[in-house]
């Protein structure tokens, strides 16, 4: 794993994680009624879990 997969890794990462956030929000809910909790342990998830999804290989890092 180099400096680049490391990068880019972390960019899908966190753009996982803030679609996750943005997802569970839910469109008819005022701001008050939105469980942040809940938000931010699955979007924490989804991004723990697109890192190990990038362990089997990111087609934007060439491994030569």
């Amino acid at each position: 794993m180099t400096k680049l997969w490391f990068k880019a890794a972390a960019v899908r990462a966190l753009k996982t994680l803030a679609q996750t956030a943005v997802a569970m929000l839910p469109v008819a809910a005022t701001i008050q009624e939105v469980n942040w909790l809940t938000v931010a342990g699955t979007a924490a998830l989804a991004g723990v879990a697109s890192l190990l999804t990038s362990l089997a290989g990111l087609p934007e890092v060439k491994t030569e």
